[in-house]
């Protein structure tokens, strides 16, 4: 933990500005903007896996190469060959664009004004089966085993098999919703599917929210309005309650878990064992402070072992599935925070620990995988620099981690089939994107592609990383640090602060421009100091870092972003009357903590989709958080910007979408209504059927909204 600071005793520069260097829109700089993907750092080719070896894919032709030799590609498929291989079904492409499936040598194209997507054996050039899509339907999961495809549409779920549908489970009853995610994608669930290893049953949720709430939505695109119900349970409210269910594509009959008592506790984290026979669950009460691993059987649905329990006296947040070993498949690997750090664990079906697998004062931040042989799983960890993520391998026997990337940054690294190469794809602060392979067994990297810098030509300011302590004086905190275009060391410039700041967070990397936001370097261009830090309470940095904020959310969060303020009112060239801060939904909470927590110091502030009372945030993240308004009163009322309304002295624009359905509405007009009667006076401004943020050409709008805010009331 000692290197980093180090490393970030000195600034590291990004390319100096000429005065002839063209400057930048935000249709450049903002995603929705018509030149946006110019910005990208991009590469000839995008390198993939295609089991063992290496493919090169263009819009009109297809290369091959082995790992050993990575130069000498061969031709592997022209666009006008497939053409001719689709023949055979009626179809035609206008371009080689195309997924691989896994990293098997299997390749999906799809073709949407045919409704189609072929599967492809792209070495052999033969077609290995077609199956159809349609735009209307909603999570489609396929299954490349049975070569169905799971879908819902509204609340219910179906299966496609050859055009033929499927039910699987069917309800008139709008509260009753079927095979989508649940407990408002928390706990790491994106999906509410989940087919077998072999295709032979299908795991879906069932969410029953006739106990819910209708919290109204109102869409005014109708020549008369038109109220949208959306099921919001709000922390302390009575939640919804979740089953899952079994079909079997066989019997096509549905068995639900004997999950038992109380309905309203988590399921999460569903996994499959490799012999179809069981499903587990991570299932967590609803104080979430207690998990128990359960292992269910999936004929019955009776619970058969409960495995192991984990407690907090905060919270316990499962994020993963089991990792099972497919040539041990009595064994898993489980990842916990249970230490203090995330970690990797390797488990028996019976519940017994065998390995700990990684240990440390640090985060796994991801597990790739593992070889086909199963003697190593890969990882990424930030173990050497809390803001960069190296590669390694850990043996299952042993746990012995070798390090196998070690160029200064964040990488992604992919593996191959076997498990004994890797793909690398890597950037860091003045580096855009290095692509590199990398031997598992003799971690040397070879150069495949780089990209160029999308900038090059244009004004850029200079960007620098840093870190400071926090507000209890020993935690290091970072930061990174956006001077102005042709910046003049003598004058003194106006300061943005971007600030997000809330769990699940680390927007402070040592990838490319440092994790700088497009509208950050807009902002430079027109003669801005941008700054941001991470705070305690956000994530990659041990428990006790992150749920330092429990049950007072924006208290700690403010007190170290006001280090972070110090820090800047030390520098010569800020203007310490000229302070201004932006966030966006816990960053909107953020920015009005500190407008009205600290109204001496910032004289501009633009909240977006922006939490104002923990009391209208919904049950799952909320009470993980900040527990009930019962249990907690104290804690609620403190962390209320509406008890502090009458601080505001500053510009404080707040932008919402009427229609959002994750920071509600009712949050930002009940600080609208406090303002009133403590007679201080806010500025406002609504997107009208956009929900929790803005998106398309409206979010080059938004962001040119800020912007004029910041002029008028800062500069």
């Amino acid at each position: 933990m000692k290197r980093f600071i180090y490393i970030f005793a000195f600034t590291w520069m990004v390319i100096q500005v000429s005065a002839q260097e063209k400057i930048f829109t935000l249709e450049d700089l903002i995603p929705g903007g018509n030149s946006y993907t110019n910005f990208t750092p991009k590469t000839a080719y995008r390198v993939q896996w295609y089991g063992d070896d290496l493919i090169f894919p263009d819009k009109e032709e297809i290369f091959l190469a082995n790992p050993k030799k990575p130069d000498e590609k061969k031709s592997l498929l022209t666009k006008a060959a497939l053409n001719t291989l689709l023949k055979q079904t009626n179809l035609e492409i206008s371009q080689l664009s195309f997924t691989t499936i896994n990293n098997k040598p299997l390749a999906a194209i799809r073709i949407p004004t045919e409704n189609k997507q072929v599967y492809l054996d792209l070495k052999h050039k033969t077609l290995a089966f077609e199956t159809t899509f349609r735009q209307e339907w909603e999570n489609a999961d396929f299954c490349p085993k049975n070569k169905e495809t799971a879908y819902t549409k509204k609340n219910n779920l179906y299966i496609d098999r050859e055009g033929q549908t499927i039910t699987v489970a069917e309800d008139t009853d709008e509260a009753i919703v079927y095979g989508q995610a649940v407990h408002r994608n928390e706990f790491g669930i994106t999906k509410g599917t989940f087919w077998s290893p072999e295709g032979n049953y299908l795991a879906f949720y069932r969410m029953d929210e006739s106990m819910v709430g209708n919290y109204p939505l109102v869409d005014i695109s109708a020549r008369e309005a038109q109220l949208k119900n959306n099921k919001y349970p709000m922390a302390g409210m009575t939640s919804h309650e979740v089953t899952l269910g079994i079909y079997n594509l066989s019997s096509k009959t549905t068995t639900y878990l004997k999950t038992g008592e109380p309905k309203d506790h988590y399921l999460t984290n569903i996994s499959w064992d490799p012999n179809e026979k069981f499903i587990y669950i991570a299932e967590l009460n609803r104080g979430q402070n207690q998990l128990q691993l359960n292992k269910y059987d999936v004929e019955t649905g009776e619970k058969a072992l409960t495995l192991f329990e984990e407690q907090h006296d905060k919270y316990v947040e499962p994020q993963h599935p089991l990792q099972f070993l497919k040539n041990f498949p009595d064994r898993f690997i489980w990842q916990s925070q249970r230490s203090g750090y995330n970690h990797l664990y390797l488990y028996d079906t019976s519940g017994k620990l065998i390995l700990q697998l990684t240990s440390g004062n640090y985060s796994v931040t991801n597990s790739i995988g593992l070889d086909i042989a199963e003697k190593n799983v890969f990882i990424v960890t930030n173990e050497l620099n809390p803001i960069e993520f190296q590669a390694y391998k850990v043996a299952l026997k042993t746990g012995n981690k070798t390090q196998l990337t070690f160029e200064a940054g964040v990488h992604q690294p992919n593996i191959n089939l076997s498990g004994n190469y890797m793909i690398d794809r890597y950037s860091n602060l003045d580096t855009p994107l290095n692509i590199d392979l990398i031997s598992t067994e003799k971690p040397k990297p070879v150069r495949l592609q780089t990209a160029k810098n999308p900038y090059l030509g244009y004004a850029m300011p200079t960007i620098s990383l840093g870190a400071i302590k926090a507000a209890d004086g020993k935690t290091d905190i970072f930061y990174h640090l956006v001077k102005p275009v042709n910046f003049d060391s003598s004058k003194k410039y106006p300061v943005v602060i971007y600030v997000y700041g809330g769990p699940h967070s680390q927007g402070i990397k040592n990838n490319w421009l440092g994790s700088v936001r497009g509208w950050d370097i807009y902002m430079a261009q027109k003669g801005y100091v941008v700054f941001s830090l991470d705070n305690r309470g956000t994530s990659n940095r041990g428990a006790d870092f992150e749920n330092i904020t429990h049950r007072q959310l924006g208290i700690i969060e403010t007190a170290d972003q006001m280090e972070g303020v110090k820090y800047l009112q030390s520098l010569p060239y800020v203007d310490a009357d000229r302070i201004g801060v932006h966030g966006w939904s816990y960053g909107g909470f953020m920015t009005a903590n500190l407008m009205l927590r600290h109204p001496e110091t910032f004289k501009a502030g633009v909240a977006g989709g922006p939490v104002i009372d923990w009391k209208y945030y919904e049950i799952m993240y909320g009470e993980r958080y900040m527990d009930t308004p019962e249990e907690n009163p104290e804690g609620y009322a403190q962390t209320d910007m509406n008890n502090l309304a009458g601080n505001l002295k500053g510009h404080f624009l707040i932008i919402h979408g009427d229609e959002d359905p994750t920071v509600v509405w009712q949050n930002s007009l009940s600080f609208l209504k406090a303002c009133i009667k403590a007679r201080t006076y806010p500025d406002y401004f609504v997107y009208p059927g956009h929900g929790h943020n803005m998106i398309g050409p409206d979010r080059v709008h938004l962001h040119e909204k800020i912007t004029r805010y910041f002029e008028d009331y800062l500069k």
